[in-house]
């Protein structure tokens, strides 16, 4: 947008294509005020700006303007409170002779798009949650191209390849908050709907993040998608074979059984001779493997490759293999570097950050990186290719 724009937009007080805040004293408003921005629910199809350092009257407020309040409000988009991820640039702008923040927010491609799991909506001067009704409008404007790949619905399936009981029973509490649950008059179509797992349109075919969440057998429909684990007595894939699982099924289940796999291979030493008490120590630090084994669930390819997820445990390191070389703006250079994050399936994200498999988006190799240093064991290895990445841990006994 020109400062032209911005600054009428900045002094018309009825358009529903601006919000002002004077401070960011209260940062859920701010993060209200993207959500209902990107949801766009009179379909202006053009971007909507937040002004931040601006009175209601449109003056200027006079804001300090720092580095870190950029940074600050620039974190709003994946910080996990909005979903999925708002398209959003925060930029400072000299408007009427003031500074002010600028945040130009872009319609969603893939309303409604949900803050803590409420969907919040702009028609004129009022900002409030959406309605039954509101909410089917945007799930209804849903725009069919260019959407990700794990909005693409699959025709080859049918809304019965859907599991609606953990659907109901364990989706639905973790993405949506009490209060809209109790208070929920949506069908269950709707509510299939408005979370992305259906198409929005009849005949409602399952999109791959509706099967690969809550799918009954997905790699039928997605070939690929389950993890293979392997535990190899010895250190070449050559040596026997100890143990072999091939974990399918819906991901809210396949996350938890592989947490349970990771714990179980563990080997954790006691010491009850060097202190007065005892000292346990564990081969690798749970949370690391946690981190790196979602990270490849997350972000691998489900378009291109028939390839599993593989986790192959040797007797002295574990190798992590991801069928997904680096996406977007992560390249094989900057791989695993601090702020360098994107993502090929932002809705297949959205769905474990529902879930409670992921509390923070883009630092999981950070967060592994940490628990492996405390934990005694080497720094971890990538190996990062167009077509895959490959993840080597090693034990710190």
């Amino acid at each position: 947008m020109d400062d032209r724009e911005l600054e009428q937009l900045l002094q018309d007080l009825e358009s529903d294509r601006v919000e002002r805040k004077a401070s960011i004293a209260d940062k859920d408003r701010i993060r209200q005020a993207i959500c209902a921005l990107a949801n766009d629910l009179p379909n202006h199809q053009k971007a909507g700006v937040v002004l931040v350092g601006a009175y209601d009257d449109g003056t200027c407020a006079h804001l300090s303007i720092t580095d870190q309040l950029l940074l600050t409000l620039a974190e709003m988009r994946s910080d996990g409170n909005i979903l999925p991820f708002p398209a959003m640039t925060v930029q400072k702008r000299t408007l009427l002779g003031g500074e002010l923040i600028v945040i130009i927010v872009q319609p969603s491609d893939a309303p409604p798009v949900r803050f803590k799991g409420q969907v919040w909506i702009r028609t004129g001067p009022r900002r409030g949650i959406a309605t039954v009704e509101e909410e089917r409008r945007l799930t209804e404007k849903r725009r069919s191209r260019d959407l990700p790949h794990d909005l693409h619905p699959l025709a080859s399936a049918s809304v019965d390849d859907l599991d609606l009981e953990l659907f109901s029973r364990v989706y639905l509490p973790a993405a949506l908050p009490p209060d809209v649950l109790e208070d929920n008059d949506r069908s269950l179509q709707q509510q299939l709907m408005s979370l992305r797992f259906t198409s929005n349109q009849a005949p409602y075919h399952p999109t791959v993040v509706g099967l690969l969440i809550v799918g009954k057998t997905p790699a039928d429909f997605i070939p690929g998608a389950y993890v293979q684990f392997l535990r190899i007595e010895g250190t070449e894939l050559t040596d026997p074979i100890n143990n072999e699982h091939e974990l399918h099924g819906p991901a809210i289940d396949v996350l938890r059984r592989l947490d349970d796999l990771l714990e179980v291979n563990i080997s954790t030493a006691v010491d009850i001779t060097s202190e007065s008490t005892e000292i346990r120590s564990a081969d690798y630090p749970l949370a690391a493997l946690q981190q790196l084994v979602r990270n490849a669930i997350m972000h691998r390819d489900y378009q291109t490759t028939a390839a599993p997820v593989r986790i192959t445990w040797f007797d002295d390191r574990i190798e992590i293999q991801n069928p997904g070389g680096p996406f977007g703006q992560v390249t094989c250079e900057n791989f695993g570097e601090p702020g360098i994050t994107d993502y090929r399936n932002p809705h297949v994200a959205e769905a474990m950050k529902n879930l409670g498999y992921v509390q923070r988006f883009g630092v999981g190799i950070q967060m592994a990186r940490k628990a492996l240093s405390n934990n005694g064991n080497p720094e971890p290895q990538f190996v990062v290719e167009p077509s895959y990445v490959l993840v080597v841990v090693r034990s710190g006994a």
